[in-house]
Order: structure tokens, then C-alpha cells, then sequence
């Protein structure tokens, strides 16, 4: 099965025309946006809009970015010949969404369409015209620059599924006294609460860092939620390892499992370098005897490179590292929530963690 990435998806804006205007996906928006810049391979893309009805002019437009990190989740939304509804995989998070949709639109290999859905009301069901969704056919190509509508039967249901897990992971900023970088403490915190939420849903107990263990989520702080882990040496596991405690204090997650396993061994990188939470890991290691478990890095899907290239090092190599891509955890947690997963082992993580080959 073919699969997109942030790099495809620069790329095919990158050979659009930059010497013209684009307009938007749809009748009702007049706007127009012009390419300024893209920066290979992954983004950032920049570019400017305005609306000539109400006398905007491309002079004074802002110069606006859309990232790679949303690059990298639209990329990860698309499968081959089956419509997304951008709106919906982008939520509220970015508000470039439409841009990043309409220049997609005007490459060869994606199409906009109207795909019926699915409206029922107590037993009746009526399949009614649908919104707007981006359509990526990659073996029907379309000409360069242009907008074209694919006309398809397929009818879709309304009801949320894999791509409505960023709502359920919204948050209200992080309370506390380091806010020196809301958005990265923000995105680290999202990531954490879905980490937890994925190890109750499969059964385990969850150690979350001692600075985090006070990040507010719906007005309760993560300590005091069920399956939080108050005193890590109460653990079974931990008993009696004094140094091993101290090291793991401030590593993000570390999920436990019936007082006789270690599921997983977790530090989040977003912002501040895979070297750190690698060296958190090392010592852990080095000071808790040998035990099996998985030692992992998540961190956006785009620092895979990055991940791969530190955690390759000869220092890291008993580590055996892995990497759990941001894509991947919001899988599992739109998972976990939409299925009430119940029964399955821990090799279960297997199927969304990359092993990194040393």
C-alpha cells in the first residue's frame, strides 16, 4: 500500500507555480494565496492570503507558516483512493488548514469531492450530500495548477473515527511555574496524558515524571487520576533498588504491569533533543538489574532521522531502542478509546514502535 509522507507532500506544493495566485478549495471563500517559500524536505511551507473583495493586497499580506509537524500528521491521514475531511484530521490546531488544502488540491495527484454520508436518526438512516473532502489518487493524475473534482458513490459515516483523537487530547495550558514555552510544554503534555490513557486502557500502572506529576488535565492534577503511580519504590519491581529509583524520577513514562512487568520505558522528546531522555534511559538502565522491557524514544513523526541517528550511537546500543512516532500514539490512543481494548499482551506495542536498528 502506497503511503505519504511530509516530504511528499512538500514536494508536490514545491512544483507548483509560484508566479501565480491559487484560490481556494470551493465557491464560497474568494480568497487567493501565493507560495513565498518552501523549504525542502519537510516544511515549512510559507506563504501569504488575502481577500481582494474586501481590498487586501498581496503587499501587505503576513508572510504565515504551516509547519511540518502539520504536514506530517495530514500525510499520515491519507490512504490511497479513500477521502479525508481536512477540517476534521487538523481540527482547531492549525489555521492554515485550508490553505494546506487548497495547494494540495491544485497538484496532479489529489482531487476534491463530495462523498455522500451517512445521517441516521433513531432507526431511519439517510444518506445525504456530503461536505468537502481532499481525495488522493496517486495513479490518476490531473494537470499541474489546476482544481479538479473527483466524482465518487462512496458514502462515509459522520461519526468520528481515528482522525477525531486531537480533540480528545486538547487541553488547557500547562499550570505551573515553567511556562517559558507554552506550545512545546503544551504539545509534551498532550502526548503524556495520551500515554497514560493508552497504559490504563491496556492495564498498566503508569510513573509519570516528577516535574509533570502536577500538569492539570480537565481541572485534576495527573497525580491524583487513577493508575498514576504516587511512590515508585512502593512498585514490586522497584523495591529495594534505591538507584534505579532515583535515576527513573524524571523520565516521562514508564508503564508497569501486574507488579511483575515493565511494558515500556518512555521519554518524549519535543523540544528539548533526544540525547537528554537518552541518557535518563542509559542510567536507569545501568543501575536496575537486567530486566526486559522496551526502552523508547516518541517524538514527531518528522525528528525520525534525528532519533534514529542518536539512539544508533555506540553508548545507546543495549538500549535497543525504539522509536514510537507521535502518529502512532494517537492511533493507539484513538484505539484504545474508540475499542476498549481489553485482554491483549504487551507485545501489542510492538506493531506501532519501530526498532531501531543499531
Amino acid at each position: 500500500m502506497n503511503k505519504l509522507t511530509a516530504s511528499n507532500l512538500v514536494k508536490a506544493i514545491k512544483n507548483l507555480p509560484k508566479d501565480v495566485t491559487y484560490n481556494y478549495v470551493g465557491s464560497k471563500n474568494p480568497g487567493k494565496i501565493k507560495i513565498i517559500d518552501v523549504k525542502m524536505p519537510e516544511g515549512p511551507i510559507l506563504i501569504k492570503r488575502f481577500n481582494p473583495n474586501k481590498k487586501e493586497t498581496l503587499s501587505k499580506a503576513k508572510e504565515v507558516s504551516i509547519s511540518s509537524q502539520m504536514l506530517w500528521r495530514l500525510a499520515n491521514a491519507f490512504t490511497e483512493n479513500k477521502p479525508i475531511n481536512v477540517d476534521r484530521v487538523l481540527g482547531a490546531s492549525y489555521n492554515t488548514r485550508s490553505v494546506l488544502e487548497s495547494l494540495l488540491a491544485h497538484t496532479p495527484e489529489f482531487y476534491f469531492c463530495y462523498p455522500g454520508r451517512i445521517e441516521s436518526f433513531n432507526t431511519n438512516t439517510e444518506i445525504k450530500h456530503g461536505h468537502k473532502h481532499l481525495l488522493w489518487l496517486p495513479n490518476k493524475p490531473h494537470k499541474r495548477g489546476t482544481i479538479e473534482e473527483a466524482e465518487t458513490e462512496m458514502v462515509i459515516s459522520e461519526i468520528p473515527q481515528f482522525d477525531a483523537y486531537y480533540d480528545a487530547l486538547s487541553i488547557p495550558p500547562v499550570q505551573g511555574e515553567n511556562q517559558i514555552d507554552i506550545e512545546n510544554n503544551r504539545r509534551h503534555a498532550q502526548i503524556q496524558i495520551a500515554l497514560y490513557m493508552i497504559g490504563k486502557q491496556l492495564g498498566f500502572k503508569t510513573w509519570i515524571a516528577n516535574n509533570d506529576r502536577g500538569i492539570l488535565y480537565n481541572n485534576k492534577r495527573l497525580i491524583e487520576y487513577d493508575g498514576v503511580i504516587t511512590k515508585l519504590s512502593d512498585e514490586n519491581l522497584m523495591k529495594s533498588q534505591e538507584e534505579a529509583v532515583r535515576a527513573a524520577m524524571n523520565i516521562d513514562c514508564i508503564w508497569f504491569k501486574n507488579g511483575k512487568l515493565m511494558p515500556a520505558v518512555i521519554e518524549i522528546e519535543h523540544s528539548t533533543g533526544v540525547m537528554s531522555g537518552l541518557n535518563r534511559m542509559k542510567t536507569f538502565q545501568d543501575k536496575f538489574p537486567p530486566f526486559p522491557t522496551r526502552y523508547v524514544i516518541a517524538a514527531p513523526d518528522h525528528d525520525r532521522k534525528k532519533v534514529v541517528r542518536e539512539a544508533s550511537r555506540e553508548h545507546y546500543r543495549t538500549l535497543n531502542t525504539k522509536f514510537f512516532p507521535y502518529s502512532a500514539i494517537e492511533e493507539l490512543y484513538a484505539l484504545c478509546q474508540k475499542r476498549k481494548l481489553r485482554g491483549i499482551t504487551e507485545e501489542f506495542l510492538d506493531c506501532y514502535m519501530e526498532p531501531i536498528v543499531n
